[in-house]
């Protein structure tokens, strides 16, 4: 008979950065990693935010981390990880979260929209890729976990631009997971859940529009934060590709 102890996350005392971690998905991260004691490093431009998450986590007994991080900015992205690696002497994980979604119709040209979502979204996976990834080498392990989106296997209107840089995440992950024998890749990607993502939508007939139609059955953040630990958590032989988590009542 399998004993309890045999699917017990392998988390405690695991080095995990996160970006975006002031809110949602990322701070929902933050505190189930600490509560499975993982010394985390938290990453966001709202520092006052990840402050309040960190005395959380410290109340708690857990070790954290806190570094202002604008992930469009390549030299953040690098102070972040050297100052994670300057707290704890490795890194062992980092989940790049952060993301925005100002979805609006091809037509009605946002520009400046569209760039900021590359920017984010795509630039900013590849900067802490970048960062992290000496790092790993030179321990000869690590993991990146990078959250995506029902929307980078599907393309949906309104969210092409979205859809194109979460696209771009799954192939990120693909290839890196293909060239690094002794790294772990996990894609984690989210169908509705509840997190600050439509506050970025500009038009506010289009933001009543997908709160009301596709976002009425929303996951609660902690949902794909328990999807996270599991990949984490997993034994140094096994690398979780790919987890897709909708809510039970969502089609696409």
């Amino acid at each position: 008979m399998s004993s309890s102890n045999e699917f017990a996350l392998d988390i405690r005392g695991k080095v995990v950065a996160i970006t975006g971690a002031s809110s949602g998905i990322g701070e929902a991260a933050a505190l189930r990693l600490a509560g499975h004691g993982a010394r985390l490093a938290l990453g966001a431009r709202r520092t006052d935010r990840l402050e309040a998450i960190a005395t959380k986590i410290r109340e708690a007994g857990g070790e954290v981390l806190v570094q202002a991080l604008d992930v469009t900015r390549r030299d953040s992205v690098d102070a972040f990880v050297q100052a994670t690696v300057k707290q704890y002497g490795r890194l062992d994980v980092l989940v790049n979260n952060a993301g925005v979604m100002p979805l609006s119709r091809m037509a009605d040209l946002k520009v400046d929209e569209w760039e900021r979502m590359v920017d984010v979204n795509v630039k900013g996976v590849l900067f802490g890729i970048g960062a992290a990834l000496p790092v790993m080498h030179a321990q000869s392990a690590g993991q990146i976990v990078n959250v995506s989106s029902v929307a980078g296997r599907q393309v949906f209107p309104t969210a092409a631009v979205y859809c194109a840089t979460k696209f771009a995440v799954h192939a990120l992950s693909e290839g890196l997971r293909q060239e690094s024998p002794f790294l772990r890749v996990t894609t984690i990607a989210p169908g509705a859940v509840e997190s600050e993502l439509t506050s970025t939508i500009s038009d506010p007939a289009m933001k009543r529009e997908v709160d009301e139609v596709f976002r009425k059955d929303m996951l609660p953040a902690d949902a794909i934060a328990r999807a996270i630990a599991y990949a984490i958590g997993q034994p140094a032989d096994v690398d979780v590709n790919e987890l897709v988590v909708r809510p039970t009542a969502q089609a696409y």
